[in-house]
């Protein structure tokens, strides 16, 4: 019998143990903030026109509803959490343990699944759909999503390396990634030497990606420049974590205060400088 509680991620993402990487309160970290997020997939880039007249590449991403599949409190699970649903699935596609996981909800099968970590998950209850309203213009969110898989690749390609020269006696050495080792010291390959290997594929978060527009009724929201992922690949919305850390760059040259109300100056040494 297979366990609901292993289907509490999304099912695109590796991202089960990951995301308790990214609760502040299980390492300590300060400044984290836990909050609902949504599940979407990409669907494709533009651009739209700003009143300027300047021209800003846009990603399209079809976002919610996600209903509540789950609620998790700390009294019975030791932590508060949500676990979201996107996309309907055909019932015949689901066995009876998962088939009674969305029946607890009250809810048909959901395609993919993702879990939230909140304060408090006062005032939603299982069924309720959470939708676009979370977000509007000119709000920044972290994105998350797989980057394009490339499959195996070479030094040149996975790490920027340049490449040994092109003349002078080189033969089949051009792309190569140079010595790995020494057979006296250190007669081994140090861990973490940059090698060829499986180039993409893994979990990407961006951070700071500005909202142009939200079409609610479309469940549509437009997201400025790139995120990760291909076409159709899924990603995870969430309100920006380290936006309120962040200078305003903008007011920093114009030698006014960032986003925190103190302002930044550049001190000089005490000493000078030889």
């Amino acid at each position: 019998m297979i366990c609901p509680a292993r289907f509490n991620t999304c099912l695109c993402l590796p991202v089960g143990r990951v995301d308790r990487k990214d609760d502040g309160a299980d390492l300590g970290w300060k400044g984290m903030k836990r909050t609902l997020g949504i599940i979407g997939r990409k669907l494709g880039m533009t651009q739209i026109f700003l009143e300027d007249g300047s021209v800003v590449p846009a990603t399209i991403v079809q976002a919610g509803p996600c209903p509540v599949i789950q609620k998790k409190t700390r009294e019975k699970d030791g932590y508060n959490a949500l676990q979201l649903g996107f996309l309907t699935k055909n019932s015949q596609r689901v066995n009876k343990p998962i088939s009674g996981h969305f029946k607890k909800a009250g809810i048909g099968p959901h395609r993919h699944l993702k879990e939230f970590r909140l304060e408090t998950t006062e005032g939603l209850e299982l069924g309720q759909e959470i939708t676009l309203n979370l977000f509007k213009p000119g709000d920044v969110v972290d994105v998350t999503g797989l980057s394009k898989g490339k499959g195996f690749t070479g030094v040149m390609k996975r790490h920027g390396f340049h490449g040994a020269p092109g003349s002078h006696g080189t033969h089949e050495y051009f792309r190569h990634g140079g010595s790995v080792g020494s057979a006296a010291y250190p007669h081994h390959t140090f861990k973490g030497l940059k090698m060829p290997g499986h180039h993409g594929n893994r979990r990407v978060t961006l951070q700071n990606i500005k909202i142009l527009d939200v079409k609610e009724d479309q469940n549509l929201i437009l997201l400025k420049g790139g995120i990760p992922g291909s076409r159709h690949g899924w990603i995870l919305i969430r309100s920006a974590t380290k936006s309120e850390s962040l200078p305003d760059r903008q007011a920093l040259n114009r030698g006014g205060t960032g986003q925190a109300g103190t302002r930044t100056e550049r001190k000089s040494p005490s000493t000078p400088l030889v």
